[in-house]
Formats: structure tokens, C-alpha cells, sequence
């Protein structure tokens, strides 16, 4: 078959289209000709060797992905060639503590496709039965592998971290990215005002044509500033962050008393200068999280499913452009998700 990996870490041009041994699966597996997979900034983490993930080379990526059984396994039942389906991202062991209270996505000895398993750059992957779920017949590959981590993501930000209450204002930053669009769908579905931000207007104008009610550009305006303008001279509720840099302080100074921000990401600065002072004076709650429980992504799925959210693919490409498509991500052009088609 043929797949993309990469034989060293660095910058796009390692990623190499070529042939590999098809995978059979195994007892209690399948197999999955991959239609669909899904790009996120974590697969240029994994090749830059920055995600502080280590991984064996030659590496193939990938963490979502969509397509049909092209084989069963041994004791494999209820599944079947032809079937359409999506494949769990995350794998939890389902016996550490952590998945025993329900919180699976914090599992102890999770597997992961992309970081101990192979990922859906290819156009095979095996699975766990057990881990593969039916799609809908409205909905599509490139939805199923554009929609699972955002949305789960999202929703884990916002309904179970963030606890968004209807009528609450919610500031989501960087509106383009693949969170940032997803937020926006989620905090609208809870019932919030959304303001939202982004860097360039045409993203703006997506981001308005997505639900918004409101939209900041935050390489001309303070962010605090105008969002408290935008909100009536009120700070906000609950701000969604997944940025860093110096975005992250005028995010937390948007905050009312009492406010929560959540935050899943630092791609534009990992480390930063925070005054602790205003924290505690206000009570503003500073919210670590990740993407969501077996039950989130599946019941986020099903809303994909029913058409309740929407995931927006900026680009499809064939697999052999991945590195056209990783640089789109990189160079910050999309509103919504990239993705593969093997």
C-alpha cells in the first residue's frame, strides 16, 4: 500500500509518499481502507519532534480518520466489508483509574494513533473492533475526519471544563482554527453569545457567517479592549483558548469576577510572563484541558451525524500532497480542518 512517513524529524520536505507492507488485522481487529483523515497542528508537533512524544522512525501520522472495513479479524462479529465507519482516536485501557471514574480521556495507558500507533496517512490502518463505530448515511468521510477531535475537543472545553450556561458571553480565540470553528458551532448549540477572534478578515467574515456575534482582529485591536466593547462594557463569562503567546493575558484580562477560561493549546507560545495578582483578586478560574471521553466523542459524532454541527473542510487533497496540506496549517490559511484523501 502506499502511505506518507517520515525517516527523520523536521520540516516538510522529510515526509516521503511511498510503498510499505499492507497491515492485516488481528485477533479482534479490523482492517480500514482509510477515505478520510484529518490533519491537526499536533502531526507538524510529531514531524518538527517538539510534541514531546517520542516516537520510533519511519513514522507514519495521522490521528482521525474515516473509511470502510476491507477486513475482518478472527472473533470479529457485527462488523462486515463495506461497512462505513469512523475510528476512535484515542484508545483507553478502560482499567486504570482514571477510566474507571469515567474520565478515559485522562487514561493512564491510553494508545494513540499517530504517537504508539500508526496513523491514517495510509491506505490502510488496523483497528480494534471494538474501537470503530458506524457513520450515518448523510454523513460523509471528509466529515467524519474533519469533525471527531475539534468537536470533541470543543465540546470537552466548553460543556464539561467550562460548564457554558445559556446566555453566558463566550470569547473563543483564533475562530479558523479547527477548535475555534467547532467552539463557535458548540457555545451557539448551549445558548451563548459568541464573540470570537481571528487574524485576518476574510477569517472574520467566516467566523460571523458561522454563528458569531461578534468578531475581533487581534493583530490590530486588544483583545480585552474590544471584547468588553463588543459585550456591552461587560467582561465575559468563559473565554475558549488554545493559543498561548501573548494572546493568553489579554484573554484572562477579559474575564468578569469569577470567570473561567479553558485552555487545550499553546502553539503561539508555550511559555509566558502571567501576573498572579489579578488571578486571585478576581477569582478567575484558569482551566486545563484535552479532548474529551469515549462517551463526548461519541455522542459529538452523532451530532455531527444529525447535522446539528458541521464540520468545515478548507481543503481536501490526495494523500501524496500531504506536505501541501500540512503547509497550509502551518502557514495559517484555513477556516476549519485540511484533510487527505488516500
Amino acid at each position: 500500500m502506499k502511505a506518507v512517513r517520515f525517516h527523520e524529524h523536521g520540516g516538510r520536505d522529510v515526509l516521503k509518499y511511498e510503498d510499505v507492507p499492507d497491515p492485516s488485522p488481528g485477533e479482534g481487529e479490523v482492517l480500514l481502507r482509510v477515505r478520510a483523515c484529518g490533519l491537526n497542528h499536533f502531526d507538524v508537533d510529531l514531524r518538527e519532534n517538539v510534541s514531546r512524544w517520542p516516537i520510533p522512525l519511519p513514522w507514519t501520522l495521522g490521528v482521525e480518520f474515516a473509511g470502510e472495513i476491507a477486513g475482518v479479524g478472527a472473533g470479529v462479529t457485527g462488523l462486515a466489508e463495506g461497512d462505513r465507519v469512523w475510528a476512535l482516536h484515542e484508545l483507553p485501557c478502560m482499567a486504570c483509574r482514571y477510566c474507571l471514574e469515567g474520565m478515559d480521556n485522562l487514561c493512564e495507558n491510553a494508545r494513540m494513533y499517530s504517537v504508539q500507533m500508526p496513523g491514517g496517512y495510509a491506505e490502510y490502518v488496523t483497528a480494534p473492533a471494538d474501537t470503530v463505530f458506524p457513520l450515518t448515511d448523510a454523513m460523509s468521510f471528509d466529515a467524519a475526519a474533519a469533525g471527531q477531535i475539534v468537536f470533541t475537543t470543543a465540546w470537552h472545553m466548553l460543556v464539561t471544563r467550562g460548564k457554558v450556561r445559556p446566555g453566558e458571553t463566550v470569547l473563543v480565540s483564533a475562530a479558523g482554527s479547527g477548535v475555534g470553528h467547532a467552539a463557535i458551532q458548540i457555545a451557539k448549540f448551549a445558548g451563548a453569545k459568541v464573540i470570537t477572534t481571528a487574524g485576518s478578515q476574510h477569517k472574520l467574515d467566516a467566523a460571523l457567517a458561522e454563528g458569531a456575534d461578534a468578531v475581533i482582529n487581534y493583530r490590530d485591536e486588544n483583545v480585552t479592549e474590544r471584547a468588553l466593547a463588543l459585550n456591552d462594557g461587560e467582561p465575559v463569562d468563559l473565554v475558549i483558548e488554545h493559543i498561548g503567546g501573548d494572546q493568553f493575558g489579554q484573554c484572562v484580562s477579559a474575564l468578569r469576577k469569577n470567570g473561567r477560561l479553558v485552555t487545550c493549546g499553546a502553539h503561539a507560545g508555550e511559555v509566558i510572563e502571567f501576573d498572579i495578582i489579578p488571578l486571585f483578586r478576581n477569582e478567575w478560574q484558569v482551566i486545563g484541558s484535552r479532548t474529551g471521553t469515549t462517551t463526548e466523542t461519541k455522542r459529538v459524532m452523532e451530532l455531527i451525524g444529525e447535522g446539528t454541527f458541521e464540520p468545515r473542510v478548507h481543503a481536501a487533497l490526495p494523500l501524496a500532497e500531504a506536505a501541501e496540506a500540512m503547509r497550509i496549517i502551518e502557514d495559517r490559511e484555513q477556516f476549519g480542518k485540511v484533510i487527505v484523501n488516500p
